[in-house]
């Protein structure tokens, strides 16, 4: 039967993970520079509609849909034909069947919208669109069949991902690096200081992440229980810690601490937790968002030894984050915490670290090579990067006709 609680709780945390987009844009474009804020905020912003749409007709009945050998759902449910407001068995049995799709279609908007960050200031509009719905059908929609809908060959291993790690972190963090290497790098890079034109919009959106991210990783527990009391108290702690240890490492080895690290670190704490966060304890919380700190801004650190233009640091935090906290999961998960879920390693069951680490193996090949040749397909078609005369003078004006600022 409908409890209207845990609807109405369901449709409060979709509308905020459905929040957390538009929080990512002011992220991703306080760190741009002035010529491409606009640019950037955009290519957020229009995903919510174009996933939503994709969602509707097709996504949703290939993530969930009636299972087809364990990969991907159906086309049963094309048009949401059979979706309706009873209660899925299969999902939810408490809230309706349109209320966990519409949840569901909030992670399916903002996970291709973390990859922008990587290409920021360089990509095409046009061909971003073609990316965005291919990548969306051909990559998001069976990862999340694999691990979260009936049949997927993933959860029916043990994998366990409460709200993401794989399905959202690790494959837009290696979909990121695929992107990365076959974009070429922007000009200057190397040899220029891209620095952060608004720093206080970078901070803006870290706020709305982080208050959306309580939807996001609650909101997974599916009703409105002591489960989503837990996630939320453990996503709220991964983040502060994560918060300070950025921090701290930064101060230790640049003499200073930065805002923009104080934010970058809180995220990586965000996406840290995600996958454990309806499986852990509090005080593990603590412990995963801590080294996920340190091990993110290592991450980002590296990128200029490895040569890679990732613009906003999306295979640092997302890919290195959420493998990260896929691998914690198996360490720190008790079913004292969630009987429905698993021991980790250091509560008996070290099968289940092999298990997570399957689920990573698994997600990294599948993401990186379907977004490799999803690329490469379009360069070959459409072309990805702009013109180096376009890159000068910034995305706003030539891919928009629209300037951010007039002073």
């Amino acid at each position: 039967m409908i409890n209207a609680g845990d609807t109405a709780f369901i449709l409060v945390s979709s509308a905020l993970v459905m929040f957390m987009t538009p929080g990512l844009a002011l992220f991703y474009g306080g760190m741009v520079r002035n010529k491409n804020v606009l640019a950037t905020i955009m290519q957020s912003f229009i995903i919510i509609g174009l996933v939503t749409v994709t969602w509707v007709l097709w996504g949703y009945s290939l993530a969930f849909g009636p299972d087809v050998g364990g990969i991907v759902g159906n086309l049963s449910w094309f048009g949401l034909k059979g979706v309706g407001l009873s209660p899925s068995p299969d999902y939810a049995n408490t809230i309706p069947h349109q209320a966990f799709m519409i949840f569901q279609c909030m992670f399916a908007v903002i996970t291709p919208a973390l990859i922008t960050g990587a290409f920021a200031e360089r990509m095409k509009f046009s061909s971003l669109l073609v990316f965005i719905v291919l990548w969306s059908t051909l990559v998001y929609s069976p990862l999340a069949h694999w691990v979260w809908g009936s049949g997927g060959w993933l959860g029916k291993l043990g994998t366990l991902d409460f709200a993401g790690g794989t399905v959202v972190h690790i494959s837009s963090g290696v979909s990121a690096l695929a992107a990365v290497l076959i974009i070429s790098k922007r000009k200057g890079y190397g040899r220029e200081h891209f620095i952060p034109h608004n720093l206080p919009m970078t901070i803006t959106g870290t706020a709305i992440l982080w208050f959306g991210w309580f939807g996001f990783n609650a909101g997974s527990a599916l009703a409105s229980n002591g489960l989503a009391a837990g996630a939320f108290v453990t996503t709220h702690v991964a983040a502060a810690t994560a918060s300070l240890t950025w921090m701290f490492a930064e101060w230790i080895l640049h003499d200073k601490p930065t805002t923009l690290g104080a934010a970058s670190g809180a995220v990586a704490g965000l996406v840290a937790i995600t996958p454990a966060a309806g499986f852990v304890s509090p005080l593990s919380a603590l412990i995963i968002g801590g080294l996920a700190g340190v091990i993110c801004y290592m991450g980002v650190l590296a990128k200029s030894k490895l040569g890679y233009d990732d613009s906003l640091d999306v295979v640092g935090i997302h890919g290195l984050g959420g493998t990260w906290g896929a691998l914690a999961t198996g360490l720190f998960a008790s079913t004292a915490v969630n009987p429905d879920g698993a021991n980790g390693l250091f509560y008996g069951n070290p099968g289940q670290l092999w298990i997570q680490f399957i689920s990573i193996v698994a997600t990294i090949v599948f993401a990186f090579v379907m977004t490799f040749v999803i690329l490469k397909l379009l360069d070959a078609i459409m072309g990805l990067k702009v013109s180096d005369e376009e890159e000068v003078r910034g995305l706003d004006i030539t891919q928009h006709r629209e300037a951010g600022y007039s002073i």
